[in-house]
């Protein structure tokens, strides 16, 4: 998955009110024997069978489907989900964040998230930031009276800020894992940034 800096991410929302939005509805079974790492296939998956009926025709009442949020996000369109509470529960399956994230999804927006599911997220580069429930509704009811509105994520600030009102909260993000995002660093990249480090401790061992 695309490896970017986070900083201060704005932009439009596409909410996803499901509460318990698990693993299966995120990305159906059936794509977990892929052998690809494609970001689009994953992407193209993204709640596939809500999106999608079973003769492939777009599910209208969906809220993918429709106008304005059908936008493709990979065009710099819709970067944060609002979701349902205990957004990716279910299955462990490493591929619902590959989803998420080929979809062109930074940052996921939730009052609860299952905990693997929101480790996932992270090694995806994709943020999950927990708010109240109240302010999770005050999104939402902020998106449905006006599709366009922003959200602001600041990262160094750890704040998140409906723009609309003003009303702003702070989230907790694990200090490694922000300074992972911020940097765009995987595991691996961490160690390889490290690793002078590491070998002057191994020669004092």
């Amino acid at each position: 998955m695309a490896k970017q800096k986070f900083n201060i991410i704005e932009s439009t929302c596409l909410p996803i009110q499901i509460d318990n939005c698990n693993t299966d509805l995120i990305i159906p079974a059936r794509y977990l024997a892929s052998t690809t790492r494609d970001p689009k296939f994953f992407g193209d998956a993204f709640m596939h069978d809500l999106r999608y009926a079973a003769d492939g025709t777009p599910v209208d009442d969906f809220v993918m489907n429709q106008n304005p949020f059908s936008e493709t996000p990979s065009e710099g369109v819709r970067e944060i989900i609002i979701g349902g509470q205990n957004w990716g529960s279910g299955s462990s399956r490493e591929h619902a964040a590959w989803a998420i994230a080929g979809y062109g999804v930074r940052v996921v927006i939730s009052s609860s998230f299952a905990d693997i599911h929101r480790n996932n997220l992270l090694n995806c580069f994709v943020l999950p930031v927990v708010v109240s429930e109240d302010f999770q509704q005050e999104l939402f009811a902020t998106i449905a009276a006006d599709a366009n509105a922003k959200v602001r994520v600041d990262v160094p600030e750890q704040t998140v800020t409906n723009l609309t009102t003003g009303r702003s909260e702070h989230f907790e993000i694990n200090g490694y894992k922000k300074y992972c995002l911020m940097n765009a660093l995987d595991d691996i990249d961490f160690l390889m940034e490290n690793t002078a480090k590491i070998e002057a401790y191994e020669q004092q061992a």
